[in-house]
This record gives C-alpha cells, structure tokens and sequence, in this order.
C-alpha cells in the first residue's frame, strides 16, 4: 500500500489551473521488478475565468452581442489501473534508491461548475450554466523514484500525466481539447506488508 500528497497542474485549453489532493495505491508484486497497481486520486476544485461573446436569442434584444467572463470551477477523481515496473532496483530494494515506470488506463470522473454574469434566458451563453459531472477515459504514464526507510517502509516521488483516451465532450466544458490534459507531482510513504512470489 502506498500513500502521498500531490499537486496537480491541469494543462487543458481554456481550463488550466492548480489542484492539491492525495493518492492511495495498493500494489501486488508478481516479481522483485514487474508489479500491477490501482490507484485512486481525489482532488481540490480548480478554478479559471474565460472571455466569452454571448448572442442574443431574439432579435429584439439589445445588445445583440454581450461580453462577459464565465468562472469555471473543475475537479478530479480518478481511478486507474496499470502496470508498475522497476528499472533499477526493486520493490524491495533494501540500500539503494529504485527507478521505476507506471503505465495504465484511468477512469476520471470530473464536476465542473460554471458561473455566467449573462442573463441565459436572453442570451445564448458558452459554457452551460450550472452544474453537471463528467467521465473519461485516459491513459496514465509516470517516472518515479523510491528510497527504503528501513524494515517494511519506503518513501517515493513521482510524476505522472493524464491524456485523454475518449472523445466524450460535455456543453460545461469552457473548451472540449485535450481534456484532461494534466501533470501531477506526488510524494509519500509505501509500506510493504508481504512477498506474493
């Protein structure tokens, strides 16, 4: 099992922002280098403003354009499963310090949030106002580095990256590109609790 904070950087179009959270991994190690992992990350609400152009529903409105700018609020939770190989080292890995590969598929859930200062009965506005959540799937890749503590204790850091695996678009999206589109730093503890090989 394996704990550790993280910060979350969310490079989409139109949609970047700062997130802090945590992930929880559990590991079965089928050989001292080759492991399967699943994982799970939960994170901050994100926030980012956009300038947008609404136009009138009726030609009898006035202004028939209106500028305005729509907050956005965007948060994570994923759960992803993969692969887990040591380049150097291994899972038990008791003086030195191991490098290690991650590769997996994700499965994101989003909730995204949009604040319009346009009146939408008059107006056609982009992103949908409201609330709404959001699925996708990703591919997962990472680098990290782990160090023993001594006895069954590790502490590690990685990084990671999500890319988008579907093309599921939603109207609360301020753009539908590469979403989600995100690097995360991570840093914890991994304690060992038995060999399976």
């Amino acid at each position: 099992m394996a704990s550790g904070a993280s910060v979350l950087r969310n490079f989409s179009p139109d949609q970047r922002f700062w997130a802090f959270g945590q992930t929880i991994q559990t590991i079965l190690h089928f050989s001292p280098k080759e492991n399967a992992y699943a994982s799970l990350d939960y994170y901050t609400e994100g926030k980012y403003n956009n300038h947008f152009t609404a136009s009138a529903k009726s030609p009898a409105t006035s202004p028939q354009e209106l500028e305005y700018i729509a907050t956005g609020r965007l948060s994570y939770r994923q759960i992803s499963l993969g692969w887990k190989h040591y380049f150097k080292g291994s899972y038990i890995e008791p003086t030195d310090f191991s490098v290690y590969g991650l590769a997996g598929f994700g499965f994101l859930f989003a909730k995204v949030r949009n604040f319009v200062p346009a009146d939408t009965v008059l107006y056609n506005v982009i992103p949908t106002f409201g609330e709404s959540k959001v699925r996708k799937l990703t591919f997962d890749l990472g680098l990290g580095a782990e160090q023993s503590l001594g006895g069954n204790f590790f502490v590690f850091v990685d990084s990671r990256i999500w890319l988008p695996a579907s093309s599921h678009t939603s109207p609360y999206l301020s753009n539908q590109k590469n979403v989600p589109l995100t690097f995360i730093l991570s840093a914890g503890i991994r304690v060992l609790f038995g060999t399976f090989y």
